[in-house]
């Protein structure tokens, strides 16, 4: 029964070290006004894949306005 505990913790610790913090950074472009710059960024925990999804998720564009994000 210790080998299976054991295992468990293994397997757990494991999985647990796949996720680590990502930076998010988005830049707003406006096409009307090319001095004004916002940049924003928040940290979250992830699975690269699912942060890189994530991120990319954020980045809008219209009418050559929008948000552009990249996982930093």
């Amino acid at each position: 029964m210790k080998k299976v505990y054991m295992m468990l913790a293994v397997c757990a610790i494991a999985l647990a070290s796949c996720k680590k913090e990502y930076t998010c950074e988005c830049s707003y472009t406006d096409s009307t006004d090319p001095s004004f710059n916002s940049t924003v960024s928040y940290t979250f925990e992830a699975k690269k894949s699912d942060a890189e999804t994530v991120c990319g998720g954020y980045s809008v564009t219209a009418g050559g306005n929008g948000w552009s994000c990249k996982l930093k």
